[in-house]
């Protein structure tokens, strides 16, 4: 009989359950370490050993001299095998307690290939893969060389926020040292990017022993950008995997997970398409699978539950068996998800057969569609954003 290995996973959100219920189904002792502040929220419990809360300072960052001496603690009682980030900010955690407790996997150094947006590009660039221009904000020589030499807008981005969280768009050499004197002691953990507008799409992906196995592409119907900060409706679709955009981005992302070190596990990345798919530029990559529910998108679309097979992967890794990627579905799929002026919206007013999914939280709406067209997809977002922006949709401005 196989020894239960104990995984330790670390979450700053409510998210990953089934990941944590698909690792207790193979047999594995798991650990959560999540915020305070999802204490109420439907994590899988019974599948649980145990679940320990961290206080939050300054929003999802935690004291990580208190996490390290709380997994000490664990270990005193527990060999653990494997610790396990669910979450972007989470990533570095990971890292910091693998190094610290000596535990395979992704160290510090790699860790900064996909959460630090500076590191991403120096990676990229270094890699030959195609990116904006940026600059780090150290030096100032370098920066007024760049603000010289390239061409605004630009966009300061936190190297360490996750999506489009805190992106600041400047348009002159003025109002960057404006806003640089804004953030003051806080410049360097900014980078200046040019803002290259175009389509971006994601790329969701699966990579065992240094190969990746499964990919999905799609696209957002809007920038995330423009609808975080502009309001707006959360909408995007997956791509044929026979379309010959989708083929450029599933090489180019394969490229850069190598390029990057992700041996194992679940990614989600994103690229500026520009020029009908002419160009196509890398925008950012993760060690951990898309929120936002595109996890459920993609599962609509391809039959793969990208984080019960992310579970399946480590479990393979850990135990020295052979992972085999289940048959894929050929079907399309779509999201679309915004914040709701009513609590609870009516659902018995959607009828549609292709609804595969309703999304039910306080104060959102929210709907994913399959059918085996993509003209289907285009015709339902199309019209449940006209029905949702006239009847349910609020906007929420953006903290910056």
């Amino acid at each position: 009989m196989d020894r239960t290995y104990v995984f330790l996973c670390v979450s700053c959100e409510f998210k990953g359950g089934a990941f944590l219920r698909q690792l207790k189904r193979l047999g594995h002792t798991v650990f959560l370490v999540t915020s305070e502040k999802t204490k109420h929220e439907a994590w899988p419990f019974d599948d649980l050993e145990e679940v320990f809360y961290m206080p939050e300072k300054d929003g999802r960052k935690w004291d990580i001299n208190l996490l390290i001496s709380g997994v000490a603690y664990v270990f005193r009682s527990h060999k653990i095998d494997r610790i396990i980030a669910l979450d972007d900010y989470d990533v570095w955690k990971g890292a910091r307690l693998r190094e610290e407790f000596q535990i395979p996997g992704m160290g510090e150094t790699t860790a900064r290939h996909f959460f630090d947006k500076l590191s991403m590009r120096i990676e990229a660039r270094d890699a030959g893969i195609p990116i904006p221009g940026f600059t780090a904000l150290f030096n100032e020589d370098t920066i007024r060389q760049f603000l010289k030499t390239s061409t605004g807008p630009w966009l300061a981005k936190p190297r360490r926020d996750a999506g489009s969280l805190n992106i600041r768009k400047i348009g002159d050499a003025d109002a960057f040292w404006k806003w640089a004197e804004e953030v003051s002691d806080h410049r360097h953990e900014y980078l200046l990017e040019e803002f290259r507008p175009g389509i971006i799409c994601h790329v969701d992906s699966l990579n065992y022993n240094d190969e990746t196995l499964f990919t999905r592409s799609s696209q957002y119907l809007d920038a995330p950008f423009e609808v975080a900060h502009g309001g707006g409706i959360f909408q995007s679709k997956t791509m044929g995997t026979k379309d010959p955009l989708a083929k450029k981005l599933v090489n180019l992302n394969m490229k850069v997970l190598a390029a990057f070190g992700l041996r194992h596990g679940a990614s989600h990345s994103e690229y500026i398409v520009r020029d009908g798919g002419k160009e196509i530029l890398f925008l950012e990559t993760s060690a951990r699978c898309g929120g936002a529910h595109l996890t459920d998108m993609v599962e609509a679309a391809s039959g793969i539950s990208l984080w019960t097979e992310w579970a399946n992967i480590e479990h393979a890794v850990l135990t020295g068996k052979k992972y085999h990627l289940p048959l894929v579905d050929e079907l399309q799929a779509g999201i679309i998800v915004t914040l709701s002026k009513q609590e609870k919206p009516d659902y018995e007013l959607f009828t549609d057969q292709e609804i595969w999914w309703k999304l039910h939280k306080k104060y959102h709406i929210g709907f994913i569609f399959q059918h085996k067209t993509e003209k289907k997809i285009d015709e339902l977002l199309k019209n449940y954003s006209t029905v949702i922006q006239n009847e349910y949709a609020t906007v929420v401005p953006l903290k910056e």
